[in-house]
C-alpha cells in the first residue's frame, strides 16, 4: 500500500477527527449498533474518557486521505481499577494487577475499515502504536467469539490471561497481555 500514511495523534488530534473515527466505527459495527453498549454515542464516551488519560496515544492509518484504521490507548494509572473485574488465573493477584502508571499500556481500540482488511493494515497500526512504548507490558480486551481479532493477537505474541467484563453493559471479553520489553 504505497498510499498508506500513518500518523500519531494526542487527545486533541482524536477530537479533531471525531467524524471519520465514528464513520469507521459505524461501518465496523453496523450489525450491532442497536446494542446500547455499541451505539456511536456510547463508543465516543469511552474514547473521550481514554483521551483524558495521561499518556494517551493514537495512531491512524489513512489511504489517499481516507481514514482506514486506527489504534489507541493509554498507560494504566497508579492503583488502576482495570484489573478489578479480571477472572482467571491472575484474579486477585497483586503481583500481576499492581499498577504504578508506568507498568501497563491499555491498548483500548484497534479498528480497520472492512475495505482495508486482509492487507496488513491492522498489524501495521498495532505495531506503530506499541513501538517505543516505555511500559513493560500492554493489555487489551476482545470478545472470545471475534475469531479474526483473537487469532491475530495470538499470532502477534499476546497471551490470554483471563476474562473481564469492564462495564455493566459490556460483554465479557478475553483479557490479553503482551510483553513490551
Amino acid at each position: 500500500m504505497s498510499d498508506l500514511v500513518i500518523e500519531r495523534h494526542d487527545a486533541a488530534g482524536l477530537r479533531a477527527i471525531r467524524e471519520p473515527v465514528l464513520a469507521v466505527y459505524r461501518e465496523v459495527y453496523a450489525d450491532q449498533l442497536g446494542d446500547p453498549f455499541r451505539t456511536p454515542e456510547r463508543f465516543w464516551e469511552r474514547l473521550d474518557a481514554y483521551a483524558s488519560r495521561d499518556g494517551f496515544g493514537m495512531v491512524c492509518a489513512s489511504v489517499r486521505s481516507e481514514l482506514a484504521g486506527f489504534a489507541l490507548g493509554y498507560p494504566l494509572p497508579p492503583r488502576s481499577r482495570w484489573w478489578e473485574h479480571l477472572r482467571g488465573e491472575h484474579e486477585g493477584d497483586p503481583a500481576f494487577t499492581w499498577e504504578d502508571g508506568t507498568r501497563t499500556f491499555a491498548f483500548n481500540e484497534l479498528m480497520t475499515a472492512p475495505a482495508w482488511r486482509g492487507r496488513g493494515l491492522a498489524h501495521a497500526v498495532h505495531d506503530a502504536l506499541l513501538t517505543g512504548r516505555p511500559e513493560q507490558r500492554a493489555t487489551l480486551l476482545t470478545r472470545p467469539d471475534n475469531e479474526p481479532a483473537h487469532s491475530a493477537y495470538l499470532r502477534w505474541g499476546w497471551r490470554v490471561v483471563g476474562t473481564m467484563r469492564p462495564f455493566a453493559d459490556s460483554p465479557v471479553f478475553d483479557a490479553f497481555v503482551l510483553d513490551l520489553r
